[in-house]
């Protein structure tokens, strides 16, 4: 029998995490299950949701954990992430030694780290791999997923898409530490992780279209 999915199919598609765009690398092809007419990339939401699934066993199990992004979208679903399972976070500008500086004030031991887009939090990957620390990343189509320990395949330039992503992901770990048992024990909503950020927002100029997508992809 198969595994309940963490949403419904409707609720993955509203979410817009399947989006990816037409830029598309080799690395994640096996996550692609369709490309639109117009080029659009189509992310496989059978794996979005075993990927979230496999990062939540990951997290739960590790003690030091970091979450890192340079987006600015990503910083307030992460400051919430990291209140709700208490982990570590690095938002903003990632400096130098971070992770690989023991003389560096900032200087952080993790054990995992989890990058909200391999391309643009390349300074934390590339210290993760000096430090041989395993990296969680979340990849778009056209993300190089080189260093990269374990790919949760998701649109990683829109609010709504990040925001449920770190819902579900926090949610799944709860379940994995045996803090939660099932989805009504946590207390938290999408619109708690977005901390009033408008939920249509993106920080690319190109995606899908939420509204215009409906049924395209059956």
């Amino acid at each position: 029998m198969a595994q309940k999915m963490l949403m419904t199919e409707d609720e993955y598609k509203a979410s817009g995490m399947y989006f990816g765009m037409k830029q598309r690398t080799a690395q994640m092809k096996d996550f692609i299950y369709r490309i639109r007419p117009d080029g659009l990339s189509l992310l496989d939401i059978s794996k979005i949701d075993q990927r979230i699934r496999g990062a939540a066993k990951l997290i739960a199990k590790s003690h030091r954990v970091l979450i890192i992004s340079r987006k600015n979208i990503a910083q307030e679903p992460i400051r919430k992430f990291c209140e709700v399972t208490q982990t570590g976070s690095v938002t903003g500008r990632f400096m130098p030694g971070t992770l690989t500086n023991s003389s560096y004030k900032k200087f952080v031991e993790a054990d995992l780290i989890m990058v909200v887009d391999p391309q643009v939090d390349y300074q934390a990957l590339k210290e993760a791999v000096d430090a041989r620390v395993p990296v969680i990343g979340v990849c778009d189509s056209y993300n190089d997923t080189k260093n990269v320990d374990f790919v949760i395949p998701c649109n990683n330039k829109g609010v709504r898409s990040i925001v449920t992503m770190f819902w579900l992901l926090a949610r799944e770990t709860m379940r994995e530490k045996g803090l939660i048992k099932k989805d009504e024990d946590f207390k938290y909503k999408v619109d708690d992780f977005a901390s009033g950020m408008p939920l249509d927002g993106s920080d690319e100029e190109e995606g899908g279209d939420e509204e215009g997508d409906e049924g395209e992809d059956e």
